[in-house]
């Protein structure tokens, strides 16, 4: 059975840190593209990093400000991070733990993927930044 399990979101004051984890099961974390999407109230879910489990591991961001948000992997432990810095009230929304698994993982892993190419997903986690 595949599971995201997000866990670390909350309610922060704006210029804090939070960092939320994915962990996956049920399917091969190696060589799969595992993204955080997030969802604005009334909004479709839009990118915010993507990271590829692969040898290279590479990383990719949305729209993002990737200066505030790092995306990294944990492959023994089969867990996705992000990592938010500096958070900013604009930042409140539904964040989304996804996986994208099979041959074309490399080629979904990309800055502004199309949700659809998703297989797998997480129940979403809150994230509330105050101001």
């Amino acid at each position: 059975q595949v599971q995201l399990v997000e866990l670390g979101g909350g309610s922060v004051q704006a210029g804090g840190s939070l960092r939320l984890s994915c962990e996956a099961s049920g399917f091969t974390f190696s060589k799969t593209c595992m993204a955080w999407f997030r969802q604005f109230l009334g909004k479709e879910r839009e990118a915010v990093a993507l990271s590829y489990t692969g040898g290279s591991e590479e990383t990719y961001y949305g729209d993002t400000d990737r200066a505030r948000f790092k995306v990294y992997q944990e492959i023994v432990k089969s867990t996705v991070y992000l990592q938010m810095n500096r958070v900013k009230p604009e930042d409140t929304a539904r964040y989304y733990c996804a996986a994208a698994a099979g041959p074309r993982a490399w080629h979904v892993c990309i800055p502004n993927p199309n949700r659809n190419d998703f297989t797998y997903w997480g129940q979403g986690t809150q994230v509330t930044v105050s101001s």
